[in-house]
């Protein structure tokens, strides 16, 4: 569904991206773990259009998105729940849900976008009882649960997940990626960047591991998990 070739992105003069090549086939969770300032944020908002790559290769579905605006890449079925949830935090809940599906309307219908409003309350129920509350009065769990039900609303073929467990207590982390699993049964494929790497080998089914611009490591989540060296670094294990 995605694959990325020899992708180089900068901030000026600092290269942010270094020759990054990955590929998420339909239905898998991919998970991208490492530390911070390994460029996995950057990773999804390269793929989003957001932060445009310099040179190397992204393709969707076969087509190619390198260079496309942000709004074009939505609609052609990429949508990111981005880091810190970052809602439209003095409008209502349920306003940010249906900007997720702003450009829906006209192909979908009404019909359909208020039945993907149902299973986002379904999933969510807190958000079912909070749609006229301003979103920035929500607890901190309650705006990714937000960030997240907007993402889906875009209905997309592919959803950037970008550090959801960011800030939340282990219960609410535990929830959100319940809800990440159960998106992916409803035909969605999900890629996830995240710090806790035990928590995102768990829900993926493969993974790669970044550090300072560039992919390290690569395989099924379970040979990572095993790996002595992801081990000693992000798993709290290993051999000193």
């Amino acid at each position: 569904m995605l694959k990325m070739e020899k992708v180089n992105t900068y901030y000026g003069r600092i290269q942010a991206l270094r020759d990054i090549s990955l590929e998420v086939t339909e239905g898998e969770i991919v998970a991208v773990i490492g530390p911070n300032g390994a460029g996995k944020t950057t990773l999804m908002n390269t793929i989003s259009g957001i932060v445009p790559a310099q040179s190397g290769q992204i393709t969707f579905d076969g087509q190619q998105v390198t260079g496309l605006s942000p709004e074009r890449i939505v609609r052609l079925g990429i949508s990111q729940v981005p880091e810190r949830r970052q809602v439209f935090a003095t409008m209502s809940v349920m306003d940010n849900l249906i900007l997720g599906a702003y450009h829906r309307y006209r192909r979908d219908g009404k019909e359909q976008v208020d039945e993907d409003l149902d299973f986002v309350f379904e999933i969510f129920p807190r958000l079912k009882d909070r749609t006229k509350q301003a979103a920035g009065t929500l607890s901190g769990g309650e705006q990714q649960m937000l960030a997240l039900g907007r993402g889906w609303m875009a209905k997309p073929k592919l959803l950037l997940m970008d550090e959801p467990s960011l800030g939340l207590a282990p219960l609410l982390v535990k929830e959100i990626f319940r809800v990440s699993a159960e998106l992916r049964e409803h035909g969605t494929t999900v890629l996830v960047v995240e710090q806790n790497a035990r928590a995102a080998l768990e829900l993926a089914d493969r993974a790669y591991v970044m550090e300072a611009g560039q992919v390290v490591l690569e395989g099924s989540a379970a040979e990572l998990a095993a790996d002595e060296r992801v081990q000693t670094a992000y798993l709290g294990g290993g051999s000193q």
